[in-house]
Order: C-alpha cells, then structure tokens, then sequence
C-alpha cells in the first residue's frame, strides 16, 4: 500500500512534558515510545501493534516544547501531516490561493522535506514528502487499527471555501454528506477510500480546527482512563452511524484530542 499525494501520513503531539504524554496515551491506546535521538530537539515516536501481529508501526511523533517555543505562541496541540509530491512546489500553490506558510520547508535527513502551512482559515497542519516509500500506516486507510488514526476531520470556518482549498492541493473529492440540522451538512471526503470529513464551525466553536480521532478497542474503558488520568471529558461518548462512539477531551496538558470505538460492556 503506497501512500500518495494528499494522504495523511503522520501525527505530532507538541507537548510540554512528553513523559507525562507517554503516561496518559500509553496505556488507552497501547502506544510504546522510543526517543528519536535527534540532534537539538526532545521527539519521540510512538508505535502501535499491527492488528495482524507483524510486528508495530510508527504512527506518530511527540515533540517537546521548548520556552522558546511557548514565548513564540506554541501551545499543546495535535497535528496532522499530509503527504505531497514536492513540499515547495505545494507551499508556493497554497499561498497563492490564501494559505499561509508558518515554517518554511526544512529537510530532515532520512525522514523528508516539511513544512507548517495553515489553510484559508488559518488551519495549522504539515506537508511533507518522505525520503523513502515505506508506507505509513499512521493513518488506517485499510481497516480498522486500534492505535492508529481512524479519522480525519476538518471543522472550517467557511466549509466551500475548505473544498475548494483542499480540493485543488490533495485531489480530495466530496462523497456524500449528513444532514445536521443547523449545523448544515457534514462531507464526507474520499481519497481513494474514505479518510474523514469537513463540516462548517458552530458560532459557538472558538476556532477553525483539525481533529483526529485514533481508535481503541473499548470507549468506555478509554473514558474511565481519561478521568483517572488526569484528562477531561469534553464531548461523549457519543454514537455515530454505524454503532461506534467518539469522545472529544483535553490531555493534563491540554491538548484536545479524539477517540473512535465500541462498547464493549455488555
């Protein structure tokens, strides 16, 4: 399964404590944490278990912020990353069609070439090419991974000018969509197969966002850990079409955060 142009590839937690990060993910979502030992700066990959038990995959990367990053206006976050064919080429379309560059494209030796980049709304997120094809399985595009991410959502400040901007840059197409009352329509983008969604902000959401919803096995397990651990419950569980729940809450050191399963309990 190679990964192509427009397919998220990766997700990074920037947190000020990555050690208190490896504490509360660890455990719900079944993640190992290994020091990427890279010059300068505090990253950390995070694995999870291949559901065919061959071995894990690396799914995501948990950066420590520095105070030079906070005095900047870094703050807890999750990010996703989007694979494109040539980082530069992407950033120089992008600004010409609203989005902004917030770090210029860098290559890191043996990952790739990145940059941040924000959508119209001002949406953070990274491009990147990788410097090799191994595929990422980050993103569960073939079934579900508990681990991995199952979701992919975009809650924009104007939700056509969302499509056309991703649309134009990733090929991403509008498949279908659910009727949300006042809320408008929630659109389903297919990229190949199906990878997430793009719905319009609430007046009463504070800002423009990405969400990124990894899955566990058991929601009512997860929940019961967000509480003991520290984390709070903000949104859930609630069920969506199909018969799963999602929950939306804050890590200790309040980065929001996504999940997607079942309930198990009986």
């Amino acid at each position: 399964m190679q990964n192509k142009h427009g397919d998220f590839v990766w997700y990074e937690l920037l947190t000020p404590d990555a050690n208190a990060a490896q504490a509360f993910y660890g455990p719900m979502l079944g993640w190992e944490f290994v020091d990427s030992q890279m010059p300068d700066i505090s990253y950390h990959l995070v694995s999870a278990a291949d559901v065919d038990g061959n071995g894990r995959h690396e799914v995501a990367g948990v950066m420590t912020l520095t105070p030079e990053m906070v005095e900047g206006g870094a703050r807890p976050v999750w990010l996703g990353y989007i694979a494109v064919e040539n980082v530069d080429e992407t950033v120089a379309s992008m600004q010409a069609s609203g989005g902004q560059l917030l770090m210029p494209a860098q290559d890191i030796p043996g990952v790739g070439r990145m940059a941040m980049v924000g959508d119209p709304d001002g949406v953070p997120f990274y491009v990147m090419t990788a410097a090799s094809d191994t595929p990422s399985f980050a993103f569960a595009a073939d079934k579900p991974r508990p681990g991995h991410c199952a979701w992919n959502e975009l809650c924009a400040g104007n939700q056509a000018g969302a499509w056309d901007f991703y649309g134009k840059h990733f090929g991403w197409k509008k498949d279908g969509e659910m009727d949300m009352g006042d809320m408008g329509t929630y659109d389903f983008i297919r990229h190949g197969g199906m990878i997430g969604a793009i719905m319009q902000k609430s007046p009463d959401m504070p800002m423009p966002t990405w969400s990124y919803y990894f899955r566990v096995v058991d929601i009512d397990v997860a929940v019961k850990h967000v509480k003991a651990a520290g984390g709070q419950l903000m949104h859930g569980p609630e069920e969506i079409p199909g018969g799963e729940y999602v929950i939306v809450g804050a890590d200790p050191q309040g980065a929001v955060f996504c999940l997607i399963g079942v309930r198990n309990a009986a």
